[in-house]
């Protein structure tokens, strides 16, 4: 019987979330309704974020305070225009900016300067990206390729806005990260109908062609990409795909101990917070292979010519990684585009474009409900969601040991142990204690 009412519960919630995300996409047609729905929104989005942030440079710098994470300004833009508005080819809406003052804070951390982000933003066309994930979210590019735009439902960014102070201290704290970096949080109100966008880094540049892409959560419970996913001309595959296309991608040992410790610091963090159900995007762009052998530029939202250079600090993945205060803008050049370097098992060298996604999924009600259902039906230790603390060990242990992996030095190689099975042999330094391997070994001079 409780069986029977979890199952009904679980139905439940998951058909107000279902409906939550189509009021949001019913919404967007509705405000802005026929053929131009997208160019209507982009505009809109442009014409918002151009008064909101050109009103805020008449602002004096000083310190941020507590209350500026609380403050919401609003604007009304009618399509006739108004004594402080322009007039516009749009419906009438209203603009809203959540803590204007914060994230002029956040910008200025990563070096970006009001003209700068207005110039990337509004002067333009946004880019729409064609099905980027499950989500249902809709997202635009900017054209220089710094920016991401993208909708939310309510509740994420309701805890956004509660994430903010402490997002405020980790960002002083470690600017290096793989998190996602957010630069503005907005809201378009009109006919009734609410559309929220976040602003965030951009951490796939459309120049470079991927071939391959992953979303990754360390998890196995149908974490392999759907026949439909998979006949798209650019896939992104999951876990279980991973592991069937990739033994790992091997950094330097350097490379790979920046990476970790990253990754590390960055669970953490999510993990104070009650986050989980975050992703890792990965994205792998062979050097040695013809871009017709993977995602064409155009496909991926290019147009296969670089954009401008990333003005954004700790924006690319190589400088995301670097926490030790070395020349990151070295390592970005027209070559590498910030990527970092690493190979396969096949010797392949690669560049490798990575940030941790979807960080605003916290462990409520709903998500406890849901581990609880699928923990009835499957192994819950197998399934995506799970409590943050056993969700960031596992997502640790599967980058760490089926992810990445350390390349290992010549001198390395030269004062190791070959132990054989019958059936394997591998590699293993002679500082580990081969009393306790159940194998036979001899050394292979």
């Amino acid at each position: 019987m409780y069986f029977i009412d979890m199952v009904h519960v679980y139905v439940v919630l998951i058909l107000i979330g279902f409906m939550e995300l189509c009021f949001v996409l019913i919404g967007v047609w509705v405000v802005f309704p026929s053929q131009t729905t997208s160019s209507a929104l982009k505009g809109a989005i442009q014409l918002g974020i151009g008064y909101t942030v050109g009103n805020l440079t008449s602002k004096p710098d000083r310190d941020v305070l507590m209350q500026d994470f609380y403050v919401v300004e609003s604007v009304f833009l009618p399509s006739e225009g108004s004594n402080l508005t322009p007039a516009h080819h749009y419906p009438d809406f209203r603009f809203k900016t959540y803590a204007p003052l914060a994230f002029r804070y956040f910008r200025e951390l990563f070096g970006i300067k009001p003209d700068d982000y207005l110039y990337s933003i509004c002067n333009e066309p946004l880019i729409e990206l064609s099905n980027p994930g499950a989500s249902g979210s809709l997202f635009y590019l900017t054209s220089d390729d710094e920016f991401i735009i993208k909708t939310v439902q309510h509740k994420e960014a309701e805890f956004l806005q509660k994430l903010l102070p402490g997002y405020y201290m980790n960002l002083n704290q470690n600017p290096r990260t793989l998190l996602p970096k957010f630069y503005g949080l907005y809201c378009i109100q009109s006919g009734g109908v609410n559309i929220r966008l976040v602003v965030m880094n951009n951490v796939l540049p459309r120049s470079v062609t991927m071939h391959y892409k992953y979303d990754l959560k360390g998890s196995t419970y149908k974490r392999r990409a759907s026949r439909k996913e998979r006949e798209k001309a650019c896939p992104v595959y999951k876990d279980l795909d991973f592991q069937d296309m990739h033994e790992g991608l091997y950094f330097d040992a350097d490379t790979y101990n920046a990476l970790m410790k990253t990754l590390q610091r960055d669970c953490r963090v999510l993990e104070s917070f009650k986050i989980m159900d975050y992703s890792l995007l990965l994205a792998v762009h062979v050097l040695d292979q013809s871009p017709k052998e993977g995602c064409e530029p155009g496909q991926a939202g290019g147009d296969g010519k670089r954009p401008v250079a990333q003005r954004v600090l700790y924006s690319t993945a190589m400088e995301s990684i670097q926490g030790d205060g070395k020349a990151a803008e070295a390592h970005t050049t027209d070559d590498t585009m910030g990527g970092i370097p690493a190979k396969s098992h096949k010797e392949e060298k690669l560049l490798i474009f990575l940030g941790i996604i979807d960080i605003l999924q916290s462990y409520r009600f709903i998500k406890k409900l849901e581990h609880s259902w699928k923990a009835l039906v499957y192994d819950g230790d197998s399934v995506s969601v799970h409590r943050p603390g056993f969700y960031a060990n596992r997502f640790l242990k599967f980058m760490s040991t089926s992810v990445f992996r350390k390349t290992l030095s010549k001198s390395a190689i030269s004062s190791s142990l070959v132990l054989c099975d019958r059936a394997t042999c591998k590699l293993i330094p002679w500082a580990e204690d081969s009393d306790s391997l159940n194998v036979s070994w001899q050394v292979e001079t």
